[in-house]
């Protein structure tokens, strides 16, 4: 195959355009060409105002590749494309007894599974929380009717963290053995739109993402692999520095040298069991801040000029940042275009906000998290979980300024940066549920992170005219940005620094940020595990 790039057609090209365009960039007659994918789509918007250009990665075949790369070996575009295929470390012997355990059935251990039950490793994993269709009627308890269930939520549940949000399936992770084609291969075999292969910024979806996920779970099932829900894991059996096991809550043992621990970045409860077992963890920077909310139709506008509301475009995005002049990095994070703001607590009397978007993005608001990356050694010295008492205490203290009932605090934009309480909206309708209490955010996080904030705003307004605008909407609070802790691995084993067997893995150990970047983390702890069973076993894995 060959790789073409910077190949540019305008927005509202034909299908038949785009042949053409291949055709007549490589300079050669039709039948030449055999067949052709396109491996990615974007758009450069940075001329919004005369003309958004379409801009392709393809991969193709040719009757001669050889030629053709002879003759354009000067042309950095015209290259030989790299194999995204996936290829197992191996398949595990039919005689082999010992199980893995996987902890966690989010976007990680998702991944882990499918991968070791592809293998033929027969995983069993354990899910604290329940099923998809349960988890989703759970969640909307929450939202509609301010009815927390702590084992069962936006957290807690099949499908991690991640189901309740954009969908996003992109990232900046290094990925030289193309994991993530992997992780996009299985999601459109299991439902997700042929278009999550191609386009630049990929997202499902809430609702389509249901799906998929339970899709993946029955082939997992159907390789002889084993899902368990509400099967919460209270106890990790550990001696002489190697893990023997997992306790269940309802007292059950199952026994196995191999665990992924795939946790997400909000289970506490067994953050705090792996330390009081010995496990190494070790505190780790994260951010803190509000939701923002603004018109959707006014950030399309800004960001896509007269091409605002193309159906080829969709609903506009963005990223900001900016350096305070107190020494902190203030930015946009995990944004939603047409979205919601969502309830995402887990625990009894604490606030916590996330964002989210459905497939369609077509919700009335944009919004995205406002948040200041903090570190251990300035912020929250004290020990591996310092960090977790933190989030503990601001999400606490939010549950009080919100009323106490799991409404979540709010202020105008205007009225935060002039020092003075909310307490009428203007044009933008928040859309967190169960609802938002206005007053002032100004004790919701520590000062430094105030400051930062109200100062970075009008600089953002600079940056995209208006969204210093005086009646978008801040909520708070957004603290859950990634997981306060790392349970840190070897880089070569990826085994726990002193519990061998033991694999941390995705966003609750510190190694992900999402969908995509957890998904393909789940699958380097797979081959990490299967190599050791083949090693214990005196096999060699298959390169």
């Amino acid at each position: 195959m060959i790789r073409l790039t910077e190949l540019s057609l305008a927005l509202d090209h034909s299908p038949a355009a785009l042949r053409d365009a291949i055709l007549t960039r490589l300079g050669i007659p039709d039948q030449e060409l055999l067949n052709f994918t396109v491996f990615k789509r974007s758009y450069d918007a940075r001329k919004k105002n005369s003309v958004i250009s379409f801009v392709y990665i393809i991969h193709l075949a040719v009757e001669d590749e050889a030629a053709l790369l002879e003759r354009f070996a000067q042309d950095p575009h015209v290259r030989a494309a790299p194999d995204t295929h996936y290829y197992p470390v191996g398949e595990a012997p039919a005689d082999h007894s010992e199980r893995p355990l996987i902890i966690g059935f989010g976007p990680c251990g998702l991944f882990a599974a499918l991968i070791l039950a592809q293998m033929g490793f027969h995983p069993i994993v354990l899910e604290r929380g329940r099923d998809v269709r349960r988890r989703t009627k759970d969640t909307w308890a929450l939202w509609r009717n301010n009815i927390l269930d702590t084992e069962s939520n936006v957290q807690f549940g099949e499908g991690g963290a991640g189901l309740f949000s954009d969908g996003k399936l992109y990232s900046q992770i290094k990925d030289p053995k193309f994991y993530g084609r992997k992780v996009m291969h299985e999601f459109v075999r299991a439902g997700a739109p042929d278009e999550i292969l191609y386009v630049s910024k990929p997202h499902i979806g809430t609702f389509r993402l249901t799906g998929v996920v339970a899709k993946m779970r029955e082939e997992i099932i159907a390789l002889g692999g084993e899902v368990r829900f509400e099967s919460k894991v209270t106890e990790l059996l550990r001696n002489d520095g190697r893990v023997e096991g997992l306790r269940l809550a309802d007292g059950e043992t199952l026994y196995s040298r191999y665990v992924v621990l795939a946790l997400g970045h909000s289970a506490r409860d067994t953050f705090r069991m792996l330390h009081s077992k010995g496990v190494f963890i070790e505190a780790k920077p994260f951010a803190i801040g509000f939701r923002i909310e603004h018109p959707q139709s006014q950030i399309d506008r800004v960001r896509l000029g007269k091409y605002a509301g193309h159906e080829m475009l969709g609903a506009a995005d963005y990223k900001v940042i900016h350096h305070a002049k107190n020494g902190r990095a203030v930015y946009s994070f995990c944004m939603c275009p047409g979205g919601t703001v969502v309830a995402a607590t887990s625990e009894t009397a604490r606030v916590v906000t996330n964002g989210m978007s459905q497939y369609s993005r077509n919700e009335h608001n944009a919004n995205a998290g406002i948040v200041v990356g903090i570190n251990p050694e300035q912020d929250f010295p004290g020990g591996p979980l310092a960090g977790l008492e933190l989030q503990e205490a601001l999400e606490s203290h939010a549950y009080v300024l919100g009323g106490e009932d799991y409404c979540a605090p709010a202020q105008l934009v205007g009225d935060f940066i002039r020092r003075r309480p909310s307490s009428e909206l203007g044009d933008v309708v928040p859309s967190y549920k169960p609802g938002i209490l206005l007053g002032e955010l100004d004790s919701a996080l520590p000062e430094y992170a105030i400051s930062a904030i109200r100062e970075a705003l009008p600089a953002f307004g600079k940056q995209i005219r208006g969204f210093d605008r005086d009646d978008a909407i801040l909520t708070g609070v957004e603290t859950r940005t990634s997981s306060p802790i790392r349970i840190t691995r070897d880089p070569v084993s990826l085994q726990s620094l002193n519990t061998r067997g033991l694999y941390p893995a995705g966003e609750g150990a510190g190694y992900a940020g999402g969908i995509l970047s957890a998904g393909v983390d789940g699958i380097k702890v797979a081959e990490a595990l299967a190599k050791a069973m083949f090693a214990d076993l005196g096999q060699g894995a298959e390169q």
